[in-house]
């Protein structure tokens, strides 16, 4: 299939997800409500929206921003992955390589014991981000310090150091406070927020300037897959390359880790599934996973908020339930394609 195919039929995924997660709730709301309370939306076309006030609350207020927000978190995680994968040139990378979500982890369980009076629902996604930015530039100051050729190897092994760092604050924090336990590990266990679209503009903004910075670097990524030494023999800066993709990347994560929580095995899950079946290439792998990701999350969440109606299982949760077994089958792919 040619590169045009291949990402209309990934845009095509991820609108249908988009119609299904709009449609899907204890509320049932039909498809031609739904446009036409779209079209009632846009100036100038004098349509009619036929839901009643209750029924277009749950619309706009609840279920679009929900669906919205997790095709832009699906969508930087998947991207975030991928980048990482072709940065370090490991298939075992994911979005929270770097510390991202020990440093978020801190950083909310902060916000929740000590910004409980002030209210931590609001403070929480600032300290989250604030976490996992934190975390990531000591990850790369601890790995520039054993030197400028280091490479990737030591920065990832920097945030292996930082993030078991951060985990064990975090734990000593939790023991002294135990009775927020119950509200850290609900953001721990990831979950898109129904608090309307507030949650999406603090996410947009970070999502849109990565996402663009990340799939710039596309054709760069391709390169460095022929190793370091290659690249710089054919004039590319890998120094500059890797800090400028990881830097988008992390950002990006940060942002979606701070209203979200941790959604686990995006990142692989992905960009591997479009391996399969599109190719390596990082020009189609990364757009392919923007599209691809944002659809994922989706379906993801409308089997988190139907599985145990009127019940709710984190998002997290499912996520695992699928990334784990095939986690296991990339792991073993990886180490038959190394022997």
């Amino acid at each position: 299939m040619s590169t045009r195919g291949w990402i209309l039929a990934a845009a095509l995924f991820l609108v249908a997800s988009l119609v299904v997660g709009v449609l899907v709730g204890p509320v049932h709301i039909g498809l031609g409500a739904v446009l036409e309370s779209v079209a009632a939306r846009i100036p100038f076309l004098h349509v009619h929206s036929p839901l009643s006030s209750t029924d277009e609350a749950i619309l706009w207020d609840i279920r679009m921003p929900r669906v919205v927000l997790g095709a832009l978190v699906g969508a930087m995680l998947a991207v975030a992955g991928a980048s990482y994968q072709g940065v370090f040139r490991n298939p075992l990378a994911d979005p929270y390589l770097l510390g991202v979500a020990a440093g978020a982890g801190l950083g909310a369980t902060l916000a929740v014991v000590y910004l409980r009076e002030i209210d931590f629902q609001t403070t929480l996604p600032p300290a989250a981000f604030l976490g996992g930015a934190v975390a990531v530039v000591a990850a790369y100051a601890i790995g520039r310090s054993a030197g400028a050729g280091s490479g990737g190897a030591t920065l990832v092994l920097a945030g292996v150091t930082v993030a078991a760092f951060f985990t064990a604050v975090q734990t000593f924090v939790q023991q002294q406070h135990s009775d927020t336990i119950q509200e850290v590990y609900s953001w721990i266990l990831g979950r898109l927020p129904s608090s309307g679209w507030r949650d999406v503009v603090i996410v947009l903004p970070y999502a849109a300037v990565a996402i663009t910075g990340i799939l710039l670097h596309r054709r760069l990524l391709d390169v460095l897959s022929v190793g370091d030494e290659e690249a710089a023999s054919l004039g590319v800066n890998v120094g500059r390359v890797r800090l400028a993709v990881v830097v988008c990347a992390t950002v990006g994560t940060a942002a979606a880790v701070a209203v979200s929580g941790l959604i686990g095995f995006v990142g692989i899950i992905v960009p591997h599934a479009i391996r399969l079946v599109a190719g390596p290439s990082y020009r189609l792998l990364l757009p392919l996973s923007v599209l691809v990701g944002g659809g994922f999350l989706v379906l993801a969440d409308v089997i988190a908020r139907t599985a145990l109606s009127p019940g709710e299982l984190p998002i997290g949760v499912v996520t695992a339930f699928f990334g784990a077994p095939f986690f296991a089958i990339v792991l073993r792919t990886s180490k038959r394609m190394a022997s």
